[in-house]
């Protein structure tokens, strides 16, 4: 076997998943590659859909809830017909050309976009891979029945209800969200703590919106801020947000129990130092707190599919929310100086069936391709 990955530059989660997926193939000696779907129709659309993902998530996020709703209720929105059809149909036949030049017969697919566009080279050219769907969120997404590949791996089995007549569901694998290997093994919370320079008796708040730093940052900070006993630590993790790294940089100099992070590897490390995370709710990054049992206070900063991942952790109760910065900020000061809740939230997420996505998927597409070699 020998894999492609198909991400696209739209937030660093579907990247994430690719990653995983990627080092469990290659665990089990399989070469695997990963490129961005969006480059084969051409490298400015890929750029300019990623820029303006950023850009909407950031600064737009209401435009990006009202878009998700509007797909959800117009499934043509993805149609064979449809403008985003087409355009990721424009990029199929580099796609096959770049699969048989360099001998992958495995194409895996973490985006709709590249289901779409893997869809349409199946159609031209039929049987020329095994290929599937990767969810990295906790809801069916729309467009997702409108490829046809096949296999589809979904989160849990709640996100296809309402879905059955849409999908064959023979092709559909409850596998949990992948989740890269670092996150499978922990550092004792005292010894993670000592390894970053924090107090080991100090309860510890991790903060991070996404990659992009996106959300009510500047606020909920600042009302920690206020919040926090010098018993009490925060991590802030800006991403690639340079320009709120410089204003918390700016806003926070002095205060020794208020650290500020950009762009970072080593979120098991910072995971496993925190008693509580601060985060939005993205596919991945609750995913890769739910293996580490973390206690959770999300933040609603876009909606749309992250909503559904909300949802899913609060019901689990593996996490809590509420409305706006001030009370979010409440909430987590209030949590933090709570040992008991705290524990009652981590037994909960340790209740959560636990399954190793990527090794599913290996395992999943290997028998594929033996039940193809035997036909």
């Amino acid at each position: 076997m020998k894999a492609l990955i198909l991400s696209c530059n739209t937030g660093q989660g579907h990247n994430s998943c690719s990653a995983a997926i990627k080092e469990c193939f290659e665990a089990h000696g399989t070469v695997c590659d990963v490129t961005d779907a969006l480059g084969f129709i051409s490298q400015g659309v890929s750029k300019f859909i990623s820029k303006g993902h950023v850009f909407v998530y950031r600064h737009m996020p209401w435009l990006f809830r009202r878009g998700y709703r509007y797909s959800e209720r117009h499934g043509e929105y993805f149609g064979e017909e449809s403008l985003v059809y087409r355009l990721m149909a424009r990029g199929a036949d580099g796609l096959y050309d770049f699969i048989c030049r360099e001998g992958y017969d495995t194409v895996i697919c973490p985006h709709v976009f590249s289901a779409l566009m893997l869809t349409e080279l199946l159609k031209r050219h039929p049987g020329a891979v095994r290929s599937c769907f990767v969810d990295t969120d906790y809801v069916c997404h729309p467009g997702a029945a409108e490829s046809a590949l096949d296999l589809y791996f979904m989160p849990d089995a709640s996100v296809m209800e309402g879905h059955e007549a849409e999908f064959d569901m023979t092709k559909v694998v409850e596998s949990g969200i992948p989740v890269r290997r670092p996150f499978y093994s922990s550092r004792p919370g005292v010894q993670a703590k000592r390894a970053l320079g924090i107090p080991e008796d100090a309860a510890h708040l991790l903060v991070m919106c996404g990659s992009m730093g996106c959300g009510p940052m500047k606020r909920l900070t600042s009302c920690l801020a206020g919040l926090l006993t010098e018993k009490q630590y925060m991590t802030v993790v800006c991403g690639t947000n340079h320009a709120l790294k410089n204003w918390l940089d700016f806003r926070f100099e002095g205060r020794e129990n208020i650290r500020v992070l950009g762009y970072t590897q080593d979120i098991s490390l910072l995971m496993d130092s925190a008693d509580l995370y601060l985060t939005k709710p993205g596919g991945i990054s609750t995913s890769e707190a739910a293996v580490k049992a973390l206690p959770m206070v999300l933040v609603d900063a876009v909606a749309g599919c992250e909503e559904y991942n909300m949802e899913y952790y609060v019901s689990a109760g593996l996490a809590v929310t509420a409305e706006g910065p001030r009370k979010l900020a409440r909430l987590s000061a209030k949590l933090l100086g709570s040992r008991e809740r705290l524990a009652r939230m981590q037994a909960a997420g340790r209740k959560l069936r636990s399954r190793n996505g990527a090794e599913l998927i290996y395992s999943c597409m290997n028998n594929e391709k033996s039940e193809k070699q035997k036909a």
